[in-house]
């Protein structure tokens, strides 16, 4: 069975190519454009992986983050912040807050990502 994925992420663009990239591996894609939809989209999908941006409209990753992890349904899936904002301080942050781990867009291609992700999935 195919891995499931929810990415949220409010640049159309990046949405699109994540998307495009990630059913191209194999994977069931949901998305979201901002962090309403997402925590939305979580909780109905139980993902094995949420790729979760930081800054968005109506809920920013980290409320989602939070919230995602508050419930018993989602607490366990793996959480992966995918910013922009790369200075330690949000990388810690979004730690503390529950995120297993951390990428920053602008150093990763989609091909990068979608390796790194089937890493983390196996």
């Amino acid at each position: 069975m195919a891995k499931k994925l929810v990415i949220v992420e409010d640049e159309e663009f990046l949405l699109d190519m994540y998307k495009l990239k990630f059913e191209a591996e194999g994977y069931q894609v949901s998305t979201a454009n901002n962090g309403e939809d997402g925590l939305k989209t979580a909780l109905e999908v139980v993902p094995d992986l949420v790729l979760l941006d930081l800054v968005m409209p109506k809920m920013d990753g980290y409320e989602v983050l939070r919230s995602l992890r508050a419930n018993e349904k989602t607490a366990h899936i793996k959480i992966y912040l995918l910013s922009n904002l790369g200075q330690s301080g949000e990388i810690d942050r979004g730690k503390k807050e529950g995120a297993d781990g951390y990428f920053v867009k602008s150093s990763l291609t989609p091909t990068q990502l979608a390796e790194e992700v089937r890493k983390i999935l196996g």
